[in-house]
């Protein structure tokens, strides 16, 4: 006997969604501290509300305007402003907080061996083009891989952090 399996219907998804805007849960935060273009923070943004996670983005002159337009939901967005990027991980690791970066690595875990988040965590992404700086790969506590088959060597920084982010919510 098979197990029987229930789809829910659209109106069951959209009754299931958050009404508003969640505040700040701290529980996951996507940490893209060395971006390179807008149009990736606007994507993680909205990976972000839809996990249920926080954004934390440097103060660079450009991101207030590259989060304004790639906030689509039109509605204020969890969104951590880190000046040091280095002392900032540091002090997240320091209060007990998970630091996994995406990043290829001899000791990497595989995205699908990745377990869901048991407490605070910190999703690092690099530079698109440099990745993760040498002296930010010393704070990380987990490396995560993401698999590929075809010829290029790395994902879109907005994708990859999707991919970690639903994968650390428990949605995949």
């Amino acid at each position: 006997m098979s197990p029987s399996i229930r789809v829910r219907t659209p109106g069951e998804l959209r009754a299931s969604r958050r009404r508003r805007a969640h505040r700040c849960w701290g529980h996951l935060l996507a940490a893209p501290l060395w971006p390179l273009h807008g149009a990736n923070l606007g994507t993680l943004l909205r990976t972000c509300d839809a996990v249920g996670a926080c954004l934390a983005v440097p103060r660079f002159s450009w991101v207030p305007e590259a989060l304004r337009r790639g906030n689509t939901l039109r509605q204020p967005a969890c969104v951590h402003w880190v000046n040091d990027p280095l002392g900032w991980l540091g002090r997240q690791r320091d209060a007990g907080t998970a630091v996994d970066g995406v990043e290829l690595d001899d000791e990497s875990i595989r995205l699908a061996d990745l377990p869901a988040a048991r407490g605070r965590t910190v999703v690092v992404l690099g530079h698109e083009q440099h990745g993760i700086p040498p002296e930010a790969l010393d704070l990380l506590d987990a490396v995560v891989e993401i698999p590929m088959v075809g010829t290029g060597s790395s994902l879109n920084v907005a994708v990859a952090g999707s991919l970690v982010l639903y994968k650390l919510a428990g949605l995949v």
